[in-house]
């Protein structure tokens, strides 16, 4: 048994937002993404083919969905579910403190 902390490896590059997947099952794939100031580029937006279940683990994040008005700011252990093709956005990330997140992509059944 190979006991590992979520915290710790971090990426030491913080220019570019890091994704680990963690789990790569046929039903579904777990993933690390350790972002760091980093947003979504204007005017790109996230439309993907499977839900994603993501909740943050430290720092803190702005994510916006198409539809809405408000930015959504999370914090740790804050979570949400994003349906498929539900179209959304990092509009900011915390600067100072890396943020972590899990993200759990899967197929809901139809």
């Amino acid at each position: 048994m190979n006991i590992q902390n979520i915290f710790t490896n971090l990426p030491e590059d913080i220019r570019e937002e890091f994704f680990e997947t963690m789990i790569n099952d046929p039903s579904f794939r777990l993933e690390r993404i350790v972002s760091h100031g980093q947003s979504t580029p204007k005017g790109q937006w996230y439309d993907q083919e499977q839900d994603e279940w993501v909740i943050l683990l430290k720092g803190s994040a702005g994510l916006s969905l198409e539809e809405g008005s408000e930015t959504i700011v999370l914090k740790p252990g804050d979570h949400l579910l994003l349906p498929a093709r539900q179209k959304h956005r990092v509009e900011w990330t915390d600067e100072k403190v890396p943020t972590i997140w899990l993200a759990l992509h899967f197929q809901a059944n139809q």
